[in-house]
């Protein structure tokens, strides 16, 4: 099977894994960030704005995801569904989510063990909202992969970074 019907069928794969694991993070980070601030239960302010941070990282990926998907069925040989508007988009995808899973990882000292802690009041929230933070990075950070291997062949055939993702 060639490369660019891998590409065919891993780009609606890749980026609906996205889209359902976004909603997910969506909601985790929203309902911490409800609780929040009508609560004020927070350990830490970095605990809260760090969530705070995750819930716009979702909303990103969630919007721009279903806006690169609808881009490559609809019109596969625009500039908006190019081989460098993939990379940019991936990019500051990959960069918002390495900072907010570094970031919650770092408030939670690495993780939670909800047993053996009364300082965390949405423990396995908050350690489901890193674990998903985490998931969502490695699935961006394969996709940046992707992408950039196209890229190198769309060089190569002489399209560079204007080239369509699939010929």
């Amino acid at each position: 099977m060639a490369f660019e019907d891998w590409i065919r069928k891993g780009h609606p794969i890749v980026l609906g894994s996205l889209l359902v694991f976004s909603i997910i993070e969506l909601s985790i980070s929203a309902f911490l960030v409800a609780q929040f601030n009508q609560h004020h239960n927070y350990f830490s302010t970095d605990e809260r704005d760090r969530t705070a941070f995750l819930l716009f990282a979702s909303i990103w990926t969630i919007v721009l995801s279903a806006l690169y998907m609808s881009l490559f069925f609809t019109i596969p040989d625009s500039v908006l569904s190019s081989v460098g508007s993939h990379v940019c988009f991936l990019l500051l995808t990959w960069i918002f989510w390495t900072a907010g899973a570094a970031s919650i990882t770092a408030a939670l000292g690495g993780g939670l063990n909800c047993v053996n802690q009364n300082v965390f009041v949405y423990c396995g929230q908050l350690n489901a909202l890193e674990g998903f933070a985490w998931l969502i990075w490695i699935i961006v950070t394969f996709a940046i992969i992707a992408v950039a291997i196209r890229g190198v062949m769309a060089a190569r055939r002489g399209d560079g970074l204007k080239g369509p993702l699939v010929v």
